[in-house]
């Protein structure tokens, strides 16, 4: 990975700092790519601890199930009002392309989940103007903020 814990970005800002905006700043709407209805995926867990702390979740997958009662949708694009982060629950390989379908939405924000990690999707999506962060969890993430 190549932005590491604590310390500055090209932006000067480290990236507890961007963490900490993320999950208090940049709004409430947080569409979660990959979340079905599978109890047994991280996803599932990661969208309730969302909610609890008073996101609106938003479901992403091909299967546009409901999930945690919210309305799921195939793509970004099918998601008729603005999401403020996009929180990327699919490998590296894939995670490139969500990242620059964030953009294109107007996503404030993108987060890759533990074990995900595209560094050159890192450097499009910061030009692009958005907060990002790899390889991180915000289930873990929340408590941290005290």
């Amino acid at each position: 990975m190549s932005v590491e814990t604590n310390t500055a970005g090209p932006t000067g800002r480290s990236e507890e700092e961007t963490i900490r905006r993320i999950l208090t700043s940049t709004g409430d709407t947080w569409a979660v790519v990959g979340l079905s209805t599978n109890t047994q995926r991280a996803a599932y867990g990661v969208a309730a601890v969302l909610q609890r702390f008073g996101k609106r979740i938003v479901p992403v997958h091909p299967k546009a199930e409901t999930v945690h009662g919210e309305r799921g949708y195939a793509s970004l694009a099918d998601i008729p009002f603005p999401v403020d982060v996009v929180d990327v629950f699919v490998n590296s390989e894939q995670a490139g392309g969500i990242a620059d379908e964030a953009v294109k939405i107007g996503a404030r924000a993108v987060w890759f989940q533990l074990g995900v990690v595209d560094d050159s999707a890192y450097t499009r999506t910061r030009a692009a103007g958005l907060d990002m962060i790899m390889d991180r969890c915000p289930a873990i993430e929340i408590p941290r903020l005290g």
